[in-house]
Parts: C-alpha cells; structure tokens; sequence
C-alpha cells in the first residue's frame, strides 16, 4: 500500500486551496480507547487541524473527534493535542523545513490504516490571495474544456 491508502476517515478539502504542499508523510497518531471507536465511527474532523513539532516531537493540534456515545466517564477531550508518531529522521527534516519562513504543516487526511488510525500530513508554504484567484481561474477553465468536450462527444455541437 502507498501513501494515503485505506478506509479515508476524514479529509482536509481547505488544505489544497490554502497551501502548497510540497512534501506529505504518513504519522500514526496516539489515541485514546474512546478516540479510535469514534473514529472508526468517522466522527473526526481535519478542518482547522495544524501540526506542530514541539521538543523534538510532532503534535497534532484542533483535530476534533466527537465523544464516543457508549463512552460514559472514559470519554476524551473533542479537542485534545494528540502526539503524532513519526521517524526521527523525518522528524528532523520537518524540524529543519518549518523553522524557514512560511512553511506549515497541514494534516491532509485522516484514515484507517491496517487496523491503525494514520494522517497524512503535508509540508505546506501559504498561498498568497492572487495565487488562489489564479487556481481558481484555472479550476474553471478546465471545468469549461471537460464540459465542451462532453458536449461534443454526446454530438450536441
């Protein structure tokens, strides 16, 4: 399996429209009983999720995953900092790569992988306005070619 391959949970739809991503890698996350069972239930959400190394170490921070409904008292915190688990190689390139101006990381999506929970997350540099009206301008001139082009194959040209 590549990456990014498996049950997909939850993805971030804002992430391509507000950075480009340049590098993805794949983390496991540290969770807790109640946290995989909602997850698996696909009550998580990337929306306004970041990632940030701290100490040496990956966090994964505003990821929200609904309490679990059978969870009484040994339910989690929605809204917890969860430790994202990567290799310290990675680890040390990402450290290496947010330190310089503008470049984020962005979780991408969150899926079920072999039984574990993983996010894929990306080294992300912010898009400026103009550069998100020029790929917008571009989204649409390819929707046009698509549409012309069912258009004529359907003989209605």
């Amino acid at each position: 399996m590549s990456k990014g391959e498996g049950k997909l949970i939850a993805q971030n739809k804002k992430a391509h429209h507000d950075y480009f991503i340049e590098e993805t890698y794949e983390a496991g996350i540290v969770l807790q009983g109640t946290e995989i069972k909602s997850i698996r239930a696909g009550r998580a959400n990337l929306k306004d999720a970041f990632a940030r190394v701290e100490k040496g170490e990956v966090f994964l921070h505003n990821m929200h995953i609904s309490p679990y409904e059978q969870g009484n008292r040994y339910n989690h915190e929605p809204l917890r900092t969860r430790k994202l688990l990567l290799h310290r190689r990675e680890i040390n390139k990402l450290i290496g790569a947010t330190k310089e101006q503008g470049y984020s990381l962005v979780p991408l999506k969150l899926y079920i992988k072999n039984g574990f929970a993983k996010v894929l997350i990306g080294l992300g540099k912010g898009k400026k306005k103009y550069d998100k009206r020029e790929d917008l301008k571009r989204k649409e001139a390819k929707r046009e070619i698509e549409r012309a082009f069912q258009q004529k194959q359907k003989g209605i040209y």
